[in-house]
This record gives structure tokens, C-alpha cells and sequence, in this order.
């Protein structure tokens, strides 16, 4: 993980004070290993982000032919889609996290296992950045400490699964995966019509 300070020059050199400021007391200095390890995967960052948006407009938009209820701002029936569209670069797509909306946590953890360990769809894991695709159902995971009524108020309902589409294999290859771990999986009533 790394991130950059952007502001004003007053707010950036404020933080840097050597005795009050924010940057000097926190210590934001990056182990110089990782630092090294990130400079590497810059160069081909965009590359990978193009893929990674691709990947996701292209499995949303089946999942949305299977009867799954996607989230996902590239979909035009997103209520955000076209706010989005006027503000991104057209070149990186609308990111590469998508939702499934399995509506119980039951169901959820049901999918994440067949994805995971029939098929190698993907992972289960509580982050989302990672070349392999990596999965989590939000309600009972990261957003576990929010009470009923902010997960309602944020559109997070106990069977959402977020989804970070990984960009390894050929789309065919994890599409297949994906559509392996469906036919396995017992019960059909999962998916809206």
C-alpha cells in the first residue's frame, strides 16, 4: 500500500513541519524494499487497470444475463452510470469491482465456496487489490460493525458479495470457471429471473 499527499502547498508544507506536522510525527516513510517493489509495477499500471476494468464490464454483463443482480457503475441501468461516464477516462473502463447481490449471507458464502474451491474462480479475502480475482461478502466482513440501519442507508445487504476481477488467465478461461462452479452448485434458486 502507498499513497501520495495532494493539496494546497500550505496544507503540504504544514504537514511536513518538523516538530507539529503530521508527516514528520506519523513517520510515512516506505520500508525502501516496498518502495523499490512499487517502482517496478508503475510502468505497466495502466496496462493492468485496463484489464482489470475490462474484465469487469465483461463478467457484470454476463452475471446480468445469468439473473444475478450486478452492481456495477458500467451497466446503464447504474443509477450513477452516466455521472461516471462524464467523469471518466473512456480508455479505463468503470473500475474493476463489481457487487452480487446473493441477498442472504447464506447464499453468499455459498458461491464464494464453490468459486473459490471447486473452481478457482477466485479468493475470499477481506482486501480487494490483488491480480487474482478476490472476493467478500461485505456484511458479515468489513462492514460487519455497521448497525442495520447504515448498512440499509449504504445499500449493503447481508448477501452482498464485492468482487475485485482479477486479470490472470484469459476471460474465456475464468469465465468458464465461474460457470463451472454454478453448474456444481445444488441449489438453482439463487439468481433472480
Amino acid at each position: 500500500m502507498s499513497g501520495a499527499v495532494c493539496g494546497p502547498a500550505s496544507l503540504v508544507n504544514s504537514m511536513m513541519d518538523l516538530h507539529q506536522g503530521a508527516l514528520m510525527l506519523l513517520g510515512p516513510t516506505m520500508n525502501a524494499k516496498v518502495a523499490f517493489e512499487l517502482s517496478e509495477r508503475l510502468p505497466h499500471l495502466g496496462i493492468r487497470m485496463k484489464e482489470h476494468s475490462n474484465r469487469a464490464m465483461t463478467y457484470a454483463t454476463k452475471m446480468k444475463k445469468l439473473g444475478f443482480q450486478v452492481i456495477y457503475p458500467g451497466l446503464e441501468e447504474h443509477p450513477q452510470h452516466d455521472l461516471l461516464k462524464s467523469m471518466a477516462n473512456k480508455d479505463y473502463g468503470f473500475g474493476g469491482l463489481l457487487c452480487l447481490d446473493m441477498e442472504t449471507e447464506e447464499k453468499a458464502n455459498r458461491l464464494m465456496n464453490y468459486l473459490q474451491n471447486f473452481t478457482q474462480f477466485g479468493f475470499m479475502a477481506v482486501s480487494l487489490g490483488y491480480y487474482e480475482t478476490l472476493m467478500s461478502c461485505s456484511g458479515s466482513s468489513t462492514s460487519s460493525e455497521m448497525n442495520p440501519e447504515e448498512k440499509a442507508l449504504a445499500g449493503i445487504s447481508p448477501g452482498l458479495v464485492r468482487m475485485s476481477v482479477g486479470y490472470i488467465g484469459t476471460i474465456e478461461q475464468k469465465w468458464g470457471q465461474f460457470e463451472k462452479a454454478l453448474s456444481r452448485m445444488p441449489d438453482s434458486g439463487l439468481f433472480k429471473n
